[in-house]
């Protein structure tokens, strides 16, 4: 984490050294340059000390201690840099009288500290660096003194290669299925294959692993067999050593001669000679590197004899083998609940009550079981810590309450703790504050993946890379961490990538723990009120107000609230004083009426949200935020956005739209957008620009849009007819636009869009509403179109022919008298459509499905439709459908489909989930639910 810190800071450093507005002496500038240089040399010793730590799990507590001071240190330049920074934007933004007298004194007042702070920041580097090269090589060998003189941590990975076969729960159908592939081949090819099982620490990989190598089908199937533990530090000689001895040993030969002194080349010859004309199985247990593959391949045949099995909690090591052999890799998943709790009654009352839970304490444990989330290892530890107490509900309430600290401290869960902490450890520095952001927030809390990447950026984590978006570079931060098996996907978009994400809530523990410990971040709660000066981070989380009002000036960037019922004005009223170095503002869901005009103040602000609160004004001062990148204003009560929104050159996302959610969906009254003034056309950095009133800017606002080069996104509201040609004309210069919605005034006015010649060609998601005259032919050369919906178009011919050929078409909706016909013929194509909604037809009396078409579908929604009296038949060709929902439909519809004599059960047999949806209430969305076989239909 220090080592985060200190590159940040460098990259501070350079950009101070660059900075034209920043107006360093010659002599401050050198200085600045030494401190980087000086920072560069630490940074080595930082990576040493992670490196070490990766291995080992923790660091010794004298390097502990340097570390602590270099990240310390860290902070008091970053703090100096960014308080120069500060005062040189305000300067900027002074005007007036006074400022025309006082400019001098202002321009220099802050030269002559960054000066003297520059000064004394050099001196704290080189004492620091110094006292690591006088001391840090007594200090490792007193480090490891200590160590040896302290009982060494007890690796459950050791512990995994000899559990008995009684002992394992819930591991059957994975074991049978990797004997299978094992033996039978895991594909038709004749030729080498590595299974691969995949899944984060302390999931059982190994157990499952050394449970298939030991299985008698195994060791009769194949001629001579090895079982290597790699970990994150290894030699290949070793290890090519290592698997040598025991194919020799498996199959009772002598080791060759010489073994211990060939180099690798030698080695690998040996292997292959020795493997020659042999059915070999190898297992390479908790293997880390992506690149282990390529330094063993060539030592194991390939040939159909040969299987390799690796665990990992990697996904791209698995993938790197797919270069030379067939992979299969299997996804290790946690224990369903039933398993999981009949492990922990296992491990808990094994010795007494018959293996059984008493009665008084059944609701806590399976809240302890549920906070294990199928880990098998937590709940074997935790478990195990709990066979140790008494039986008695105030103790057992005690220490789950406790839990986090006994992680740390309690040597029954250290095993557990460092197993957690070595996918962190391992990580490379740019992805460690990443993921120690999770600890930010709630328990169970699953996180939106576009709000986490810009939470990222605006703080610094996301590096710039040739040719990519900050947005880009940040999602492959997140496939990485996804990847690595440290981060989970909650949800996904329907083209599969991630649409939220969260951690396991005992990682979350770990994170949180190693945050505090940085003063990367602090949880504010009921139970945690009080935080370092240095503390970078602040979540609240159902904090009292009088924690609130206590907070005084301090060096805090990023403020995030959670779960709060009331939010003390006087907070907020000293933002700018208290938090002047803010840059992030999370305010999502919180109980707050009005933002204080001093919030201009917060000129190093990048990110600004006031999603879902019940603010209805944004002050003037807004434009003084022209470091602002993100702006949300998502349901929220904001209808106006101030004229001087037009000065923030940097603001990359302005998401703004509400809801009302008491009222059915329409075009008019369900949903609104924000009115916007003249001059939108100079904020060029915007990426996402939604939802925008386009009645209130008319012609001039519709034009500025195509100024607007970057837009991935767009959203327009109360379009009129008459502006359709001068929106083409703008959307056609938005080469990068993904996403495009517009809507019409009301259901009378017509959305034309016939000018659009050349449309954007990486749009993936279009949603249009309002009356079409035809439909528009660009559509069908929208190649990378994923989703398509289509609202209140009354379209009188079928567009299905347009549209079927589109190759990457994967959800398709016509909604709301989107078609005035009354058949609808799907007759070919729709290659990878999944998901169909034909919702709100009225004149539908006809669905014909052919047998072949949209082979991929998975749900389907009809409905209401009164004049389709009988249940498509084409449904029955539809053999991927899970889900079949009908709404609003007449009853006779569940009873023809009835499994008991309904006439047409024998179209929808196939289907997992055939549901019947009913209105309920006024509030849109809301509906009454019931299956097919519910016996109330």
């Amino acid at each position: 984490m220090a080592e985060s810190v200190v590159c940040l800071v460098i990259e501070k450093l350079v950009s101070l050294l660059i900075s034209t507005e920043a107006k360093l002496s010659r002599d401050v500038r050198k200085e600045v340059g030494c401190i980087r240089d000086e920072l560069e040399s630490i940074r080595s010793f930082l990576m040493d000390a992670d490196a070490k730590a990766a291995v080992e799990g923790e660091m010794d507590d004298s390097i502990k201690t340097w570390v602590r001071q270099v990240r310390e240190a860290a902070y008091y330049i970053e703090d100096a840099i960014d308080e120069y920074l500060l005062c040189i934007t305000r300067h900027h933004q002074d005007r007036g009288f006074l400022h025309k007298i006082t400019r001098l004194v202002k321009k220099m007042k802050p030269r002559d500290e960054i000066a003297s702070k520059i000064e004394a920041m050099k001196t704290l580097v080189s004492e620091i660096k110094a006292r690591h090269e006088r001391y840090g090589s007594n200090s490792s060998e007193q480090g490891q003194s200590s160590r040896e003189m302290t009982v060494p941590w007890h690796d459950p990975r050791v512990a995994s290669l000899f559990i008995q076969e009684a002992e394992v729960v819930g591991i059957e159908s994975a074991r049978d299925e990797l004997i299978n592939w094992l033996v039978k081949g895991a594909s038709k090819h004749e030729c080498r294959e590595v299974i691969s099982v995949l899944g984060m620490g302390g999931l059982g990989k190994t157990t499952l692993a050394k449970k298939v190598y030991d299985n008698q089908k195994v060791i009769a199937h194949f001629d001579c067999h090895a079982w290597i533990t790699v970990s994150q530090s290894y030699n290949v000689e070793d290890l090519l050593r290592m698997m040598i001895r025991q194919f020799c040993k498996s199959t009772k030969e002598y080791i060759p001669e010489g073994i211990d002194t060939m180099d690798q080349e030698s080695l690998i010859i040996k292997s292959r000679e020795y493997l020659q004309q042999k059915r070999y199985v190898v297992v390479f247990d908790d293997v880390w590197k992506v690149d282990f593959w390529g330094a063993m391949e060539h030592a194991l045949p390939d040939d159909k004899a040969g299987r390799i099995m690796i665990t990992t909690r990697i996904k791209d090591v698995a993938d790197f083998c797919k270069k030379s052999c067939f992979v299969h890799v299997h996804h290790l998943q946690p224990l369903p609940p039933n398993k999981a709790w009949e492990l922990f009654c296992r491990k808990t009352f094994q010795f007494e009550l018959e293996g059984n839970c008493p009665q008084e304490l059944e609701e806590l444990s399976h809240e302890i079981v549920r906070k294990c989330e199928g880990l098998p290892l937590a709940i074997v530890s935790i478990g195990g810590l709990l066979s140790t107490k008494d039986k008695s509900l105030s103790q057992w309430k005690k220490l789950y309450g406790s839990l986090s600290s006994e992680l740390e401290s309690n040597p029954h869960l250290t095993s557990l703790t460092r197993i957690l902490s070595f996918s962190y450890h391992h990580l490379p520095y740019y992805l460690k504050s990443c993921v120690l952001y999770f600890g930010i927030f709630p328990e169970d809390c699953s996180i939106s993946c576009t709000r986490l990447l810009r939470l990222w950026i605006a703080e610094g984590f996301v590096k710039s890379k040739k040719g990519k978006t900050l947005e880009e570079v940040g999602e492959e931060y997140l496939t990485e961490l996804i990847h690595r098996s440290l981060v989970q996907v909650s949800r996904v978009y329907i083209d599969g990538k991630a649409r939220s994400c969260r951690v396991h809530d005992l990682v979350r523990e770990v994170l949180l723990r190693k945050g505090m410990e940085s003063s990367f971040c602090h949880m504010l709660s009921e139970h945690e009120s009080n935080f370092t000066p240095v503390t970078r981070r602040l979540s609240i989380d159902s904090s009292p107000s009088d924690a609130l009002r206590s907070i005084e000036q301090s060096h805090i960037r990023s403020v995030l609230a959670f779960n709060q019922e009331e939010w003390p004005k006087s907070f907020l009223n000293t933002l700018s004083g208290n938090f002047k170095l803010l840059k992030v503002l999370d305010f999502a869901d919180a109980p707050i009426y009005q933002l204080p005009k001093y919030v201009g103040d917060l000129y190093l602000l990048k990110y600004l949200s006031l999603r879902n609160t019940k603010v209805k004004l944004l002050p003037d001062s807004i434009g003084n935020l022209q470091n602002l990148e993100t702006l949300n204003l998502k349901q929220c009560l904001v209808y106006e956005i101030p004229a001087k929104i037009n000065k923030l050159l940097k603001l990359r996302h302005l998401l703004a739209c509400y809801c009302d959610k008491s009222t059915d969906f329409s075009m008019t009254y369900y949903e609104r957008g924000v009115k916007i003034h003249d001059g939108i056309g100079c904020l060029q950095a915007l990426q996402k620009l939604c939802h925008v009133e386009a009645n209130h800017g008319g012609i001039n606002l519709i034009k500025a849009l195509g100024n607007l080069r970057q837009l991935r996104r767009l959203g327009l509201k109360n379009l009129k007819s008459e502006d359709g040609r001068a929106l083409c004309a703008s959307i056609e210069k938005m080469n990068h636009l993904q996403s495009l919605e517009v809507s019409t005034i009301s259901e009378d006015e017509v959305l034309d869009l016939k000018f659009l010649l050349n449309p954007p060609k990486f749009v993936r998601f279009l949603y249009l509403k309002g009356p079409l005259e035809n439909f528009p032919s660009w559509v069908p050369k929208l190649q990378q179109l994923i989703k398509l919906r289509i609202f209140w178009s009354r379209l009188r011919d079928s567009p299905l022919k347009p549209l079927q050929n589109l190759p990457h078409l994967q959800e398709l909706g016509f909604s709301y008298k989107a078609y005035d016909g009354v058949q609808l013929h799907f007759e070919g194509g729709f290659e990878k459509l999944r998901v169909l909604k034909l919702k709100h037809l009225k004149g539908l009396s006809s669905l014909i499905i052919d047998n072949g078409v949209m082979p991929d579908l998975q749900e389907l929604h009809i409905g209401p439709s009164p004049q389709l009296k009988e249940v498509p038949s084409g449904i029955h060709h539809l053999r991927n459908l899970r889900t079949l929902r009908f709404v609003d439909m007449p009853k006779e519809f569940p009873r023809h489909m009835h499994p008991n004599n309904g006439q047409h059960y024998w179209v929808v047999e196939h289907i997992q989930d055939v549901l019947f949806s009913y209105k309920f209430g006024p509030r849109c969305g809301v509906f009454e639910t019931h299956t097919l076989r519910d016996s109330s239909l």
